[in-house]
């Protein structure tokens, strides 16, 4: 039995796989190692797992995470192995995911834009070159959290126009010093900003500021990340991630206007990653 995992910031796609189990799909919180300690990780999956396994006999798990650079695969390897004890277990980086599930064997370009943004260069098997994003506090141009924090700023400052202000604040009922209280003393506010992305889904006008906040930060995303990779042109811009999928006629403009064509746009690497491990080649990380 293969476990495979998604884990983003937000949320975390797990899949269940074998030759003798039935293949079934089921969400957790995510589990970032830079914002969560070990015992509430281990805590919260094994209150998540879906019942109807003897989740012992997991032989393999794949777990590909937001914030699961080298540093932190111990964490990561010592918490899962508290929950599935008798599994080898393999830790990379949820870009890694990405490019695999995008890409498969072929080299290429792959980026997610969910939470948070990363991107990178594949060589079909490994990544070979990626820029830092540099994180919510300092960088991830393009992604959620980049676009709900410039939402939250203007909202503050009293910079939206006045029907979108309005809209705003019958939909959130913040006071400023509410939302700068809970951005700047609790917990999580990467992933507290990029949830008011879908304030920009919601709105019915399409309004040209709300457009306007999504194409300038998608066009940040390649001044400070995209451009920066050598002969970047010659490949095609594929990404997962929410952001991306739901906003990607603006994402396809943007592009275009960097000289890179739009590649493949998928919501979760789910489904590569299935295909990905359940190759007999492909087994181990």
């Amino acid at each position: 039995m293969i476990l495979i995992a998604d884990g983003g910031s937000t949320k975390t796609h797990w899949c269940v796989t074998g030759r003798h189990t039935d293949t079934r799909f089921f969400f957790t919180e995510g589990y970032n190692p830079y914002y969560i300690t070990e015992k509430y990780l281990v805590t919260s999956l094994k209150e998540s797992l879906i019942p109807g396994y003897n989740w012992d006999e997991v032989e393999e798990v794949h777990f590909y995470g937001a914030g699961c650079a080298e540093d932190k695969y111990d964490f990561m390897r010592n918490a899962l192995s508290k929950v599935f004890r008798h599994a080898r277990i393999f830790i990379a980086m949820d870009l890694l995911a990405a490019a695999r599930a995008l890409l498969g064997r072929n080299a290429g370009f792959a980026a997610i834009l969910g939470t948070g943004t990363n991107s990178c260069l594949y060589d079909g098997n490994r990544i070979t070159h990626n820029i830092d994003s540099l994180g919510f506090i300092l960088g991830d141009e393009g992604s959620g959290g980049y676009i709900g924090k410039k939402l939250v700023c203007d909202y503050i400052r009293g910079e939206m126009p006045d029907e979108v202000g309005s809209r705003f604040r019958e939909t959130y009922d913040y006071t400023a010093d509410e939302l700068i209280d809970r951005i700047y003393t609790q917990p999580m506010a990467n992933r507290f900003c990029a949830g008011f992305c879908k304030f920009i889904t919601s709105d019915p006008t399409a309004h040209p500021y709300l457009m306007g906040i999504v194409r300038n930060a998608f066009e940040q995303l390649f001044e400070k990340l995209v451009c920066r990779y050598p002969a970047y042109e010659t490949y095609s811009f594929n990404c997962i991630g929410s952001v991306a999928y739901y906003f990607q006629d603006i994402l396809a403009e943007v592009a275009e206007k960097y000289h890179m064509p739009l590649g493949r746009i998928v919501i979760s690497p789910m489904e590569g990653l299935v295909r990905y491990h359940t190759l007999t080649e492909n087994q181990g990380i």
